[in-house]
């Protein structure tokens, strides 16, 4: 099983890659399995591939899950 984190395209670099921001990390990921990717939208990354595209709310409703996980993470220490 792979969870994903959703990243949002910060920059579009040559050769079909880019920078996207992964709650506060950076990747260079790579952009040529897409249409039509720009700055400002919302990436899955698979194996360093941009394999699928979402909307701002679903990107934004995964990544609170995500949070909500490392919260209560932090109380079980």
């Amino acid at each position: 099983m792979c969870l994903a984190i959703p990243g949002k395209i910060e920059k579009i670099l040559k050769d079909k890659q880019a920078i996207a921001d992964f709650m506060g990390v950076k990747k260079q990921v790579a952009i040529d399995l897409l249409e039509d990717v720009k700055t400002g939208d919302f990436i899955i990354v698979h194996a360093g591939f941009a394999i699928s595209k979402l909307s701002e709310k679903d990107a934004n409703e995964t990544i609170g899950y995500f949070k909500q996980i490392a919260e209560i993470d932090e109380y079980s220490q």
